[in-house]
């Protein structure tokens, strides 16, 4: 049994296709099938069954796969060891981010951590909270920020910051006539919502209580997986959303005077760095938060007086 063996399982499980995981692990479909064979035949088991399309796991591949993980992730747990004696900050950190975060806090910290760690190569990969948690399990991501507590079992969470939601309404809305504003107040029948999916989804329709959306007393019913695009729906239409603070500083003077906070203690969401309890690359991804740290008010670091929302579905 060999550490390239157990590679080429996990890629096939990874990517369901022998092709695929051959072309990820950089070698011919033969080679790869090859080596994965010669396991079997040492384990005295079948690790995949091959009569099903995409290629899956059996009971007892799954058990084998997942073990495998483990041993990788250790084996490649050895160099970082050595590059940290070395006080090396370097190597390849494959990071995944939530959309409704990721055009926002990015610009924010990036090209700074990039210019202070040459050797660094980093990856980003912008994808929904459930795909991100899936991408951590299978170590195809080392780090994700996403709202959080997410209550996942082996992964695990550092908190970042708390980031206020705040109401952004059209001009011909008569919120802009609070000058904070009370849950009672928003009429959910114009509310704005980003499409099933997304995490902050969740987080504004548990803050409203909404049940059905169906919005039926509308004139417009509009979803989207973009703040953007609600951000000019808002501008264009009458309407009202519910957006992230970081979301509001690249906003015009006049868009500004759109924007309506919410009364105290005013809703949150919980920004995080989450890993796999297998996870390496420590001191990237310690450099990481340090990066971001110093890019966020400290106003926004302290969780008091704050109404951190729930990421579950409803």
């Amino acid at each position: 049994m060999t550490i390239i063996q157990l590679e080429y399982i996990i890629a096939v499980d990874t990517y369901r296709h022998f092709a695929t995981a051959a072309e990820k692990c950089f070698v011919t479909q033969p080679t790869l099938s090859m080596q994965i064979q010669k396991l079997e035949e040492e384990l005295g088991a079948k690790i995949f069954d091959r009569s099903k399309q995409p290629v899956v796991p059996t009971e007892l591949g799954e058990n084998i796969i997942r073990q495998a993980r483990i041993v990788v992730q250790e084996a490649k747990a050895i160099r970082q060891i050595i590059r940290n004696q070395k006080e090396e900050v370097s190597g390849e950190l494959r990071l995944g981010i939530i959309p409704t975060l990721a055009p926002y806090l990015l610009p924010l910290f990036l090209n700074r951590f990039l210019a202070k760690y040459p050797g660094i190569r980093v990856t980003i990969t912008e994808v929904t909270t459930e795909l991100l948690i899936e991408k951590l399990k299978k170590q195809q991501v080392d780090v994700g920020i996403l709202a959080t507590p997410l209550q996942e079992p082996g992964i695990f969470e550092t908190k970042l910051f708390y980031e206020e939601f705040v109401v952004y309404a059209s001009p011909e809305s008569n919120m802009l006539q609070h000058t904070k504003v009370d849950l009672k107040n928003i009429d959910n029948s114009a509310l704005l919502l980003l499409q099933e999916g997304h995490c902050m989804r969740s987080q504004i329709v548990n803050l409203c209580q909404i049940r059905g959306i169906k919005q039926e007393s509308s004139r417009l019913s509009y979803e989207t997986g973009s703040i953007e695009t609600l951000k000019r729906m808002v501008e264009t239409n009458a309407g009202v959303t519910i957006i992230p603070e970081l979301a509001t500083l690249n906003l015009s003077e006049s868009a500004k005077t759109m924007i309506r906070r919410f009364q105290e203690p005013a809703p949150v969401r919980e920004i995080s760095l989450v890993t796999h309890r297998y996870y390496m690359k420590k001191r990237l991804i310690d450099a990481l938060q340090a990066e971001i740290l110093t890019v966020i008010p400290d106003a926004m670091k302290a969780k008091a007086e704050k109404n951190v929302l729930s990421v579950e579905q409803v």
